[in-house]
């Protein structure tokens, strides 16, 4: 597979780095993805279409970021993992906000996810939810459309429930694993 972006800027890097293998990276609809400074994308990762990346952020193996009728704005330090899919539906866009964790399969669709908050492995995030700052959705937890999860909590279970209180570190630990994570892949 290789890049349909005309020029890789540097500070873009992939685990091909002879770019053999990369990314695919498609515009749609005269938008195509940006980033910032320093940030990941494994090979077989796809981004699709409206979405701007901040600085450091890292799009592992298989995650799919699509952004076609709407916008996919990612903060900095942001780590979308293996397999996680990043989609929108119209009038309502997927913001991430910085040291954001997405967990390997996990879905977010068009919602919102503050600050230092981690969405678990195959949790889902529907639409129009909001994610608080450094709160924590279990793995497998599926979060309804409109639900609004407070900062620092917990959530589990289908549909997801709070559970308790999340120290202030807890999440935001993933994002700062993340990174040094990122470099061992330059």
């Amino acid at each position: 597979m290789y890049c349909l972006f005309a020029d890789v800027p540097e500070s873009l890097y992939f685990c091909g780095k002879e770019y053999e293998e990369m990314a695919l990276i498609k515009e749609v609809n005269g938008k195509q993805p940006q980033w910032g400074e320093r940030c990941y994308v494994a090979e077989n990762a796809t981004l699709a279409g409206d979405i701007v990346m901040g600085d450091d952020c890292s799009v592992w193996f298989g995650a799919v970021l699509r952004a076609d009728v709407d916008a996919i704005r990612l903060g900095n330090r942001v780590n979308v993992q293996d397999g996680a899919c990043l989609h929108q539906t119209h009038g309502s866009p997927v913001v991430l906000e910085d040291d954001v964790s997405v967990g390997h399969g996990a879905v977010v669709h068009a919602c919102t996810v503050r600050r230092g908050a981690l969405i678990g492995m195959n949790a889902v995030v529907l639409d129009d939810a909001e994610i608080g700052e450094g709160a924590i959705v279990a793995a497998g937890a599926v979060v309804l459309s409109g639900t609004h999860v407070g900062p620092y909590e917990i959530w589990a279970g289908t549909p997801a429930r709070f559970v308790k209180k999340a120290s202030e570190d807890a999440a935001i630990t993933y994002a700062q694993h993340y990174q040094e994570i990122k470099e061992w892949y330059r």
